[in-house]
């Protein structure tokens, strides 16, 4: 007899926790070098494009107060002087990066409610996928993205914040109409935004196919947990 659902044996759990433990703390990179840094909204032809992609790692691996434009220009082999003919500088760059990812998961958000069913279980789900996708497919952008809006002037984080605030809105709006109709639970629908918000940003730090987890798994996983957060 078969047996199904069988547990992982102890051993094999701890090594995947080790995998992704040393993924998320950076003790082993599997960047693929064929992958794209930004969405295809995002990428600039030229030296533009080069000095968005070297801030985009930079802010990443040392964080946007530690990187001057003097380290920019040196990573992409212009002259310090000859950089603000590309672009206006440190801030301006920092908010055209964090502002492409956020319309990139708002609309990726978008256009997945647009495609699922009627029912408040396929549009959180359809949700939580579309969230967790973008996180999985730009890691280094969604992570400068929620680590760095502090960085931004105040003009420029309100902006960044009401686009963040559209993508949460989606999630609250299917949470709520769920509960109406019985198919949810009483959760606070808030947290539950909040809780299914924050685990899929956690999924840039740690996921890689490496790992052992594909990126249907990774997709349908969190699709489950978000709807068992709202279970009734």
């Amino acid at each position: 007899m078969v047996r199904a659902n069988v547990a992982p044996a102890p051993a094999e759990v701890a090594e995947r926790l080790l995998r992704i433990n040393a993924q998320a703390a950076g003790l082993t990179s599997h960047a693929d070098p064929k992958a794209s840094l930004l969405p295809p909204r995002a990428v600039l032809d030229g030296t533009a494009g080069r000095i968005h992609e070297a801030a985009l790692v930079l802010f990443g691996e040392r964080g946007y107060h530690a990187v001057s434009m003097r380290d920019l220009a040196a990573e992409v082999g212009v002259k310090p002087s000859s950089i603000y003919a590309h672009v206006a500088g440190k801030q301006q760059l920092l908010t055209s990066l964090v502002r492409a990812g956020h319309l990139e998961h708002r609309d990726t958000l978008r256009a997945s409610l647009l495609e699922a069913g009627s029912g408040a279980d396929d549009q959180l789900t359809a949700l939580t996928r579309a969230h967790v996708m973008v996180h999985a497919t730009y890691p280094l952008l969604t992570r400068v993205c929620n680590r760095e809006l502090a960085s931004l002037s105040d003009e420029h984080r309100d902006e960044i914040l009401t686009i963040r605030l559209d993508a949460e809105r989606m999630f609250l709006d299917v949470i709520e109409r769920g509960q109406r109709l019985g198919d949810f639970g009483d959760a606070d629908p808030v947290l539950a935004v909040a809780a299914i918000g924050a685990m899929g940003m956690r999924v840039a730090d740690w996921w890689h196919p490496a790992v052992g987890v594909s990126a249907e798994e990774l997709l349908d996983t969190y699709a489950a947990f978000a709807l068992r957060l709202v279970a009734p």
